[in-house]
């Protein structure tokens, strides 16, 4: 699994488990619905802490809470 499949396989995770939608996340977040759709839908490559960091406060969670998932644990190497 590559590093942003992995992301957003986290974000689903954690949308589920609070039981929140995308856009709210977006709202909660403070950022516009068409950054986090980017991040879903393969639009943004490779996403930034910043942006990593919104959507924890979003989901009022720490980014250590957002990184300690078993998702990361199984990431292939991207560097050749």
């Amino acid at each position: 699994m590559q590093v942003q499949e992995a992301t957003v396989k986290r974000i689903q995770e954690l949308c589920a488990d609070k039981n929140i939608k995308i856009n709210e996340l977006a709202r909660v977040a403070g950022m516009a619905p068409s950054t986090l759709k980017n991040v879903m839908n393969g639009g943004s490559k490779n996403t930034g802490i910043v942006t990593i960091a919104q959507i924890c406060d979003g989901l009022n969670i720490t980014v250590k809470e957002f990184f300690d998932s078993k998702v990361f644990e199984e990431l292939e190497q991207e560097i050749s």
